[in-house]
């Protein structure tokens, strides 16, 4: 019997990968999804992992995902419904707190309460940041441009794009340029005076990279964050009903609608390359499965380093490869509780629970968490970005209970001394014993904890050195430079093989665009 040849056979079922593969199937190819866990996802999963409580064990927040994607995959009847998440509260060592919530009037005068200065300094920041995020937004679905090329298709992007700046106004000129630049504290320095709000702010600067806030380069990331939206609100943030796996089975399903084949618990071992092209993808039973076309949703040393035989590679573009920073620098801790945490600085269980509650109190304990991990070792005091989704969706947790999410920073991948195998339960206690400063009820409301390493994420969800977006979101890692010079355009120097993961432009977060992007740039290429 003649073994079935796929058109395109994509490895990894992450968002991108099912995005990518939904988008090839409407256009009639035949496609075949291979994921090695065994639900689809990637770190976009719900899991139960203790009975009744639904964690969102990776990824948690959505804001990034491409309306164009909800719109064209019909994700809305596929059962994606994205609650609001109301603001962030920082409480302070000193019993005060910070609280900026989605109504900007309440958030000006709570600002006031601090400084009556930068309560009218938001407002410009505000206009500001949205001028620049509408300037960058629309760069996101385009194809990178080769600024070597003498392509007419690549020249012409790059004249656009400089006529898009040049259409600024001035002062936005100024202010994109020090965004690409600067750190995000002393961007924020040009507006703010209030310690915690800089330092809250900044935080968003940091996610995902092994940068300080006083680092140069977070400040475009501060932007990355700032610029998602949600049905058009911009500057929203909001948590997927049932959990981020519910944006994943959303994706799946109308890729199954579609016609794609997906198939879980299949580990990959390599892919096949014949006179410099792919030509099938090898599992780990070492049966081979034919392809037209092989398209990569995992990072780039999985890919090039691990399934493909280096020597049909050239030797800069393996040196390139080699250079890409992951540079892992943070973990999860999930906790099921069966009460809500008390804050000291705001008691009760008020609508301040039900956003973000960010552990950011100053500047100066922002970057002294940093200082822990470029010496190796996790902070002892870090910062830790907070969430209760089951306050705003209750189908995630048992009546009267709740799930917690704590996102934290910085936890390196690379420890001085001993392994995180050895250290899991003292990071973790670390981040429960943080939080207890603020809450101190917290300890006695824990019925399970989960605590997600950098290992753990290389280990379980194959995000090489624990990198949550599949390489930093430094300046020489993006648009066309990610994830390598001359290869930022989905292709590969391996002829048929593309690469549609979270390591191509516009890089991480729950976006997709990567995997509509590629899948575009297949269809293109290909001529159907």
């Amino acid at each position: 019997m003649r073994a079935v040849t796929y058109d395109v056979v994509i490895i990894g079922g992450g968002h991108n990968g099912l995005t990518a593969a939904a988008y090839l199937a409407r256009a009639g190819r035949k496609v075949l999804v291979l994921e090695r866990r065994h639900i689809v996802g990637g770190a976009a999963v719900t899991e139960e992992v203790v009975k009744g409580f639904k964690f969102s064990v990776c990824s948690y927040v959505v804001s990034l995902l491409r309306p164009e994607i909800i719109r064209e995959l019909d994700l809305a009847r596929r059962g994606l419904d994205i609650l609001p998440l109301d603001g962030a509260f920082t409480p302070m060592p000193d019993g005060d707190y910070l609280w900026r919530v989605n109504d900007h009037s309440k958030t000006r005068r709570e600002i006031a309460r601090h400084s009556l200065v930068d309560a009218e300094a938001y407002d410009e920041y505000g206009r500001a940041m949205v001028a620049m995020g509408r300037f960058v937004k629309p760069i996101l679905s385009m194809l990178p441009p080769d600024p070597t090329s003498l392509d007419p298709r690549d020249l012409r992007d790059l004249l656009g794009l400089v006529q898009r700046f040049r259409d600024l106004p001035r002062q936005d000129q100024y202010t994109q340029v020090q965004l690409m630049t600067m750190s995000a504290i002393d961007f924020l320095d040009q507006w703010f005076e209030t310690d915690v709000l800089k330092a809250t702010m900044a935080a968003s600067g940091i996610i995902g990279t092994f940068l300080g806030v006083r680092s140069p380069g977070t400040a475009y990331v501060l932007l990355h964050h700032y610029m998602g939206d949600i049905d058009g609100a911009f500057r929203s943030w909001g948590f997927a009903r049932g959990g981020t796996g519910a944006i994943s089975n959303a994706i799946a399903d109308a890729a199954r609608e579609a016609g794609v084949e997906i198939r879980t618990e299949v580990a990959v071992s390599g892919i096949t390359v014949r006179n410099n092209k792919a030509e099938a993808v090898v599992l780990d039973n070492g049966h081979e499965i034919r392809a037209n076309i092989v398209a990569s949703s995992v990072d780039p040393r999985l890919t090039f380093l691990k399934f493909i035989d280096e020597r049909v590679l050239p030797a800069d573009f393996l040196d390139d490869i080699r250079r890409y920073k992951f540079r892992g620098s943070s973990g999860k801790v999930n906790l099921a509780l069966d009460s809500l945490p008390e804050f000291t600085c705001l008691p009760g269980s008020g609508p301040h629970l039900r956003g973000a509650i960010s552990i950011s109190p100053g500047v100066d304990y922002m970057e002294r968490a940093y200082d822990a991990a470029k010496y190796g070792a996790f902070s002892r005091q870090p910062y830790i970005d907070v969430v209760i989704p089951s306050l705003t969706d209750p189908s995630v947790a048992p009546p009267g209970k709740h799930v917690m999410s704590c996102f934290v920073q910085y936890a390196p991948y690379h420890l001085s001394e001993g392994t995180w195998d050895e250290k899991r339960e003292e990071f973790g206690d670390t981040v429960v014993d943080t939080l207890s400063q603020y809450a101190p009820n917290l300890k006695s409301s824990i019925v399970h904890r989960q605590v997600v390493t950098p290992l753990d994420l290389e280990r379980e969800w194959g995000l090489s050195e624990g990198n949550i977006f599949q390489g930093e979101l430094t300046l020489e890692q993006l648009f066309f430079l990610r994830p390598a010079p001359g290869w930022a355009q989905y292709r590969t120097p391996v002829k048929n093989l593309y690469m549609c993961g979270s390591a191509t432009h516009p890089g991480g977060g729950i976006m997709g665009a990567p995997g509509r992007n590629a899948a575009l740039r297949i269809l293109a290429d290909t001529g159907r």
